[in-house]
């Protein structure tokens, strides 16, 4: 593979010039879906009021919103995802920390109470 092969290879596909889509989390998932529903809604328009343009304007209306929602939802879930990942791994390596130590909180039962009379 030639250098120049190599550095288009590292470069990726970037949309409008600023966004890796292959290297950013969320972005292709985000413009697919804004693709879809781009051509959805631009078509639905068209055969509902047969104006060309006015259909284009809707359809990259549509292309927008859907690719910010996407966006936006994706963000939000790997966010909560990475937030429960660092929960489990708080707890798993405090388990292995204070397995079989006295501050074991798996350890730790409640005193037997004497029955009341």
């Amino acid at each position: 593979m030639s250098q120049e092969e190599e550095t288009s290879h590292e470069k990726g596909y970037r949309l409008l010039g600023i966004l890796d889509v292959q290297k950013t989390p969320c972005a292709r998932e985000a413009v697919l879906h804004g693709a879809a529903a781009s051509s959805a809604v631009g078509l639905l328009h068209f055969l509902a009021t047969s104006r060309v343009r006015r259909s284009f304007d809707v359809g990259a209306g549509g292309f927008l919103l859907a690719t910010f929602a996407s966006w936006c939802y994706c963000r939000t879930s790997n966010a909560r995802e990475r937030a429960r990942q660092r929960v489990i791994h708080h707890g798993i390596k405090n388990k292995m920390v204070y397995q079989g130590t006295g501050a074991d909180p798996a350890n730790t039962a409640s005193p037997a109470s004497p029955p009341s009379q």
